[in-house]
This record gives structure tokens, C-alpha cells and sequence, in this order.
């Protein structure tokens, strides 16, 4: 009996399903240096259960309680900074964000590592949920160095977030205006601090691997491996990119660390934060996930992750950039142009529907 490759395919994709019933998003965070001495900093947002994320604008002085295990008060804290980012469920706090000091802060699903803090009775009034600590870290810190001072001196811990009805498994890469950069990650019940200077971020395992797996691929090269000859034939490669051969494709997170760090630092330079930006985007098409292309079983459901949002802060210039699965335009949040002394926090609807433009009529 003949079994056609289309069919192999097919099963194998069922199998996969069938044996893998976790739902792991799978975001993908870059960073771009142009020439004007502006830091892009870059991300996408993969899940499957809708977000409803919107822009959110977090003002001065707006006061915050913090959440310790068991839905009790924990750390108070009052804003610093004037916040731009993407909130998640109509919440208070961003998944993603950039404060008027030039700091960005993102938060990175990590399943099955994750371990946060025991929360003693003395420690409830320094807790955060998992969620909580993007914000808080946007509101009071300037850069990596106060950020990473800050978040040892508060404690984080099993909160359930009841949107999700689990305790989220997050990490977080912080990135400052000066192009430093940290992961933090909540591992055995102890905050863990690495340097991240590639600027590249994913999912699980924990950056340390991540970092250690890039010795997989040291044979990769951005220029075309030149012909050999062997046994006097000459061989030749099939086209452009055969440098790259072995680059892993598929959506997984060690997979997508390799490639974002292989496509960002092999970027010809550019010169201005607009060309950053753009680049950025162009560089996270290369990590946009169809629906239906990665899927899951949540509580016997099939599911499928897809890119729900991308975003680019330059962190120079104080501009959050956006486009959306539904609205691939790119739009742009200026922190500058924002009353930041408001009362309230204010939010931007991130929904809308893409428009295609009719150009028939421009035809010379």
C-alpha cells in the first residue's frame, strides 16, 4: 500500500495534537540598535484565548494595590513615570509597556518553569501577581539597574488570575534607552537576573538554555557557502541562503529564540528610529503565527495560537508602535503628546478591521 507524503503529514499532525495537549503562547522579542543611537524594542503576542488587549495609558501619581495569594492586598505602590503599553482583559496593567523615561518592560509566557515566591505573612505587603510586576516595575523604575533593584525588593507570588483561572507562568525582559538589557525570570521560588545582551526573548525553557542552545548553530552564516568539489563534480547550492541551512523553522520557543536572534543581528543598519521600527516589523512577519498553525487541547477543546498583536517601543524617542491580526496597519502612540498628569487612566481600542484600498483609479 502506498502512503502519499500529504497523508504522513496529516497523521503526524493529528499525533502531534493528540500527545500535546499543553497550550504554550508563543511570543517572539527582538531589539534593533540603528545608527541615531535609538533602541527599538520589538514583540509579538501569540495565544489562543482572546486577550482583548487595548492601549492603556497610565498616568503620574496613579496608585496602584498589588495582589498577594488568596486575592489579599499586597504591595501599594503610587506611579513615578507616565506609562504607554498593551493591557490584557480591560486590566489595569500592561502585558507590554514603555514609561517617559525611556524603559520597556514585556512579559513572556514561561509554562512549566515558572515557580514564584512564597509569600510569607510578612511578605504580603511587598506581593505582586506575576501580572502586576510589568507595571510596577514601568511606574517606578528609569532603567535596568533601578529595575532590577526594585524587583528584589518585592515578592511575587502563586496568584491565580481569574480571566485565565490559573496562575500565569510569565518572565519579563526589561530594556532601558541606554540598550541594556535583563531577563527576569521566577525559577524554584527565586528571582533569577541575566544579562540579555542580544536582546532577544521567547518562551520556556529558562534564557540560561536558550543562550546555551545557540552553540547548535554556530555553523550558520549570512553568506552563500560557495561551491565544493568533490571527487572532481563541482557542487553547487540551489540558490540564495545556504548559509542559513539548518536554521530551524518551526514555531517552537527554542526554535524562535535562534531565528530572532539569527534575522535581528544579521539586519543590514539602518540609520534613524524610523527605519528601526520598520525593520522591526519586517522582521517579526518572520514569526507571525496562522491560525491553525500551532494548536493545542485547552480542557478537551482544540485550540490554536495566533499573533494577536505586535508592538516596537523606540525608546529614544518615546514612541509605541502597534498593528493588530485584524488591522495590520501600523499605528503610533506618542508619549510625549499625552497628558500624563491625567486622573485616570485612559485607553486606545485596539480593534478595527484591515482596509484594502482600492487603487484601480490611480492607474496612468
Amino acid at each position: 500500500m502506498k502512503v502519499s507524503v500529504r497523508m504522513i503529514a496529516i497523521v503526524a499532525l493529528a499525533v502531534q495534537i493528540a500527545i500535546d495537549p499543553s497550550v504554550s503562547p508563543a511570543c517572539t522579542g527582538i531589539t534593533i540598535r540603528p545608527a541615531d543611537g535609538s533602541i527599538i524594542y520589538a514583540r509579538t503576542l501569540e495565544f489562543a484565548l482572546d486577550l482583548q488587549s487595548n492601549i492603556i495609558v497610565v498616568p503620574r501619581g496613579k496608585e496602584y494595590v498589588g495582589t498577594a495569594p488568596g486575592e489579599k492586598p499586597g504591595l501599594r505602590w503610587k506611579t513615578m513615570y507616565g506609562i504607554v503599553g498593551t493591557n490584557a482583559f480591560d486590566l489595569p496593567v500592561t502585558i507590554d509597556g514603555l514609561n517617559e523615561r525611556g524603559l520597556a518592560v514585556g512579559l513572556f509566557y514561561f509554562p512549566s518553569f515558572a515557580k514564584y515566591q512564597d509569600i510569607k505573612v510578612d511578605d504580603v505587603g511587598k506581593a505582586l501577581a506575576p501580572w502586576e510586576l510589568g507595571v510596577f516595575l514601568l511606574g517606578t523604575c528609569s532603567d535596568v539597574k533601578e529595575a532590577v533593584a526594585a524587583a528584589n525588593g518585592v515578592r511575587v507570588g502563586e496568584v491565580v488570575q481569574k480571566e485565565m483561572g490559573l496562575v500565569p507562568g510569565v518572565h519579563y525582559i526589561v530594556t532601558d534607552a541606554s540598550g541594556k538589557c535583563v531577563v527576569l525570570e521566577y525559577v524554584g521560588g527565586e528571582l533569577k537576573v541575566h544579562e540579555d545582551p542580544l536582546g532577544v526573548m521567547t518562551n520556556s525553557p529558562t534564557f540560561d538554555w536558550h543562550m546555551t542552545n545557540l552553540s547548535n548553530y554556530v555553523n550558520l552564516t549570512v553568506s552563500n557557502v560557495p561551491q565544493v568539489d568533490v571527487g572532481g563534480d563541482e557542487i553547487k547550492s540551489f540558490g540564495q541562503g545556504s548559509g542559513m541551512l539548518g536554521l530551524p523553522g518551526d514555531f517552537t520557543p527554542p526554535s524562535r529564540f535562534v531565528r530572532a536572534v539569527a534575522f535581528s543581528k544579521s539586519a543590514v543598519p539602518v540609520a534613524t528610529a524610523k527605519e528601526g521600527v520598520l525593520q522591526a516589523f519586517h522582521i517579526l512577519n518572520q514569526f507571525d503565527i496562522p491560525k491553525g498553525a500551532a494548536r493545542g487541547l485547552d480542557h478537551g477543546k482544540e485550540v490554536a495560537d495566533y499573533t494577536q498583536w505586535t508592538t516596537a517601543a523606540d525608546l529614544k524617542n518615546l514612541r509605541y508602535h502597534y498593528r493588530t491580526f485584524d488591522d495590520s496597519r501600523i499605528r503610533m502612540v506618542d508619549l510625549k503628546a499625552l497628558d500624563l498628569d491625567a486622573k485616570e487612566i485612559k485607553t486606545i481600542s485596539m480593534q478595527g478591521a484591515e482596509q484594502i484600498e482600492d487603487v484601480s483609479g490611480k492607474a496612468k
